[in-house]
């Protein structure tokens, strides 16, 4: 299994070397060319405007698209904007998922937190919390479950906080920081069951 990790701007380091450590090659993607062989793709937290600005610039929105439409993708924090379809303002995004998604909706930087999250979707995730890290992050405001958007994590308040429709995932918290390899675990079985 092959995984990409977009290196446009971010925490990518981070995700790579939690892939590489559960046995999986694991590579920088910068430019649409390196798109090629991939099995799956996670686009790393970050700031979504650039992330979004250098993606238009290097030509790989489009390869981006066509990529998901085949394999798996995984957005965390700015990646979960980036993969939206709607964030009730205008930056370039893939579009891909049927969500609208409010950016920084938990305040600034000084306003970061952790939590533990039930995710029942995750191994033994109802019994052990996931650590979760919020960084300026998003939240979701609305997900299409008509469309197959199914909500993965809540906060305590409700607030959702992680989905997946078909083979695309998103959290807004940055599962990469916390030692904590089950959400990875779980994109590489998404990953699995798609080839």
């Amino acid at each position: 299994m092959k995984i990409g990790v977009l290196a446009l701007q971010g925490a990518f380091i981070e995700h790579i070397k939690i892939l590489r450590e559960l046995g999986v090659e694991a590579v920088e993607v910068r430019l649409p060319e390196d798109l090629a062989g991939l099995d799956g793709l996670i686009i790393p937290g970050g700031e979504s405007t650039t992330i979004g600005k250098l993606a238009t610039l290097y030509g790989l929105v489009e390869p981006l698209r066509a990529f998901a439409e085949e394999k798996p993708v995984w957005g965390t924090c700015a990646g979960m904007i980036f993969m939206a379809r709607d964030i009730g303002r205008d930056q370039p995004l893939l579009g891909l998922m049927d969500i609208q998604v409010e950016r920084n909706a938990f305040g600034r930087q000084v306003d970061s937190f952790e939590t533990g999250l039930d995710v029942p979707a995750l191994n033994n995730g109802q019994a052990r919390p996931f650590p979760a890290v919020f960084i300026r992050a998003p939240r979701l405001v609305a997900a299409d479950e008509e469309a197959g958007v199914q909500v993965l994590a809540r906060l305590e308040d409700g607030t959702a906080v992680a989905a997946r429709q078909g083979h695309w995932l998103v959290t807004s918290f940055h599962p990469e920081l916390t030692g904590d390899k089950r959400f990875h675990q779980y994109f590489l079985e998404l990953v699995r069951s798609t080839t």
